[in-house]
């Protein structure tokens, strides 16, 4: 009897573990191996050691994606943190049309990426609909060519990934709202509480929760960012956009060298690891 309910949870958990077993424990040991192989698909992998990431070493196009990748994280996810919070205490509130504004944020969210490329991608043109604009209102007198230029491009798709992902972290923060029971705010009223000091006293901690959930699934999506650059730049100009997950696809699928792209495959692994670690380990102890 104590062995059967000893066992029971494990045959429960058997059927996802399973999955994951297939999925994604058994990709990830399979890109490990191939990280120390020269292979292209054709031919079988032949062994070379640490030569793939003796290479990543001196190799200034991973350096140039690795940093093109933090820029993005560094640039996106404090936004799509902090900005859907505020969309979300206003969307909660009971007002007419409300409905209506929801849907409107949530639009982006589940229009394809593709499409959504596209469309600034018009917008964007030298003659497009925001320099247009810009001109109207007399911010820029010349147009700027957003994604044709060095110093813009990798920003310039950095803004259509926020405006793509508010609306998906806004419900996400939605959910959390609804759950905080009305009283602690009547509490909070009572006490004197301003709007402020009731959303920064009651709202953010018990938060806490979708506030870490976020920060992972935001962190990660930055990092391994890849349709909006294939759609919008294709990693250039000069590589001025080109992130770690699309030089890692130009390896593997234009050049064939799928042992190298393994490698960098492996290491961008582990740099995921390691922030979403970072990232629980930041909360809890912000909960002690």
């Amino acid at each position: 009897m104590k062995l059967r309910k000893t066992y029971t949870p494990y045959l429960f958990l058997l059927p996802a573990l399973v999955f994951m077993g297939i999925f994604l424990f058994y990709p990830i040991a399979d890109v490990f191996r191939l990280s120390f192989t020269d292979y292209n698909m054709i031919t079988e992998p032949s062994f070379l050691g640490m030569e793939n990431y003796q290479e990543l070493l001196s190799d200034p196009i991973f350096w140039k994606s690795l940093k093109n990748s933090f820029i993005y994280l560094i640039g996106v996810v404090p936004i799509l943190v902090i900005a859907p919070i505020f969309l979300a205490v206003l969307v909660n509130h009971k007002l007419r049309g409300m409905k209506w504004f929801r849907a409107a944020y949530y639009i982006p969210v589940v229009t394809s990426m593709v499409v959504v490329g596209i469309m600034w991608k018009w917008l964007y043109k030298g003659n497009g609909l925001l320099n247009y604009l810009l001109q109207t209102i007399g911010l820029i007198d010349d147009p700027i060519y957003w994604l044709t230029s060095p110093q813009y491009a990798l920003y310039s798709v950095m803004a259509v990934t926020v405006w793509k992902g508010l609306g998906y972290y806004m419900v996400i923060y939605l959910s959390g709202l609804q759950s905080i029971p009305a009283n602690l705010y009547e509490a909070a009223e009572i006490d004197g509480a301003s709007w402020w000091q009731k959303h920064l006293k009651v709202t953010i901690p018990l938060l806490k929760p979708s506030i870490l959930l976020v920060m992972i699934l935001s962190s990660i999506a930055a990092m391994k960012v890849f349709t909006e650059v294939y759609v919008m730049t294709n990693g250039g100009p000069l590589n001025s956009s080109k992130t770690l997950v699309y030089y890692i696809y130009e390896i593997a699928f234009e050049q064939l060298n799928l042992g190298y792209a393994a490698a960098m495959g492996f290491v961008l692994f582990i740099i995921i690891f390691i922030l979403s670690f970072f990232n629980i380990s930041l909360m809890d102890h912000g909960e002690g």
